[in-house]
């Protein structure tokens, strides 16, 4: 059953960026675009570079790496089809900004 884990606190990222957070053993890119925060799994599905380390363009985060986009909503990439990148669900309970993993 999946749960909901507090990753940050609102204010530690600023609007327009990304930041990497490691939450157990996963390493996970917590974004804020627009006043929502989104959350991806920080390895780059293509060559694992730090998406929270990457900018944003538009709805998408950028990789740094090889400049791939992936959609901050569904992963979904535009230059890379075949690929995506694990998104999770978040929510703000209070000042906490909480990702739900698997």
């Amino acid at each position: 059953m999946s749960e909901f884990l507090s990753v940050a606190h609102v204010g530690d990222i600023a609007e327009g960026r990304g930041r990497t957070f490691r939450v157990g053993d996963r390493e996970i890119a917590l974004f804020l675009l627009n006043g929502r925060y989104y959350a991806l799994d920080d390895a780059c599905p293509h060559m694992g570079a730090s998406l929270g380390a990457s900018d944003l363009d538009g709805d998408a985060v950028v990789c740094n790496r090889h400049m791939w986009a992936f959609r901050l909503a569904d992963g979904t990439s535009p230059d890379a089809p075949t690929l995506q990148a694990t998104v999770y669900e978040v929510r703000v309970v209070g000042d906490e900004i909480q990702v739900r993993l698997p």
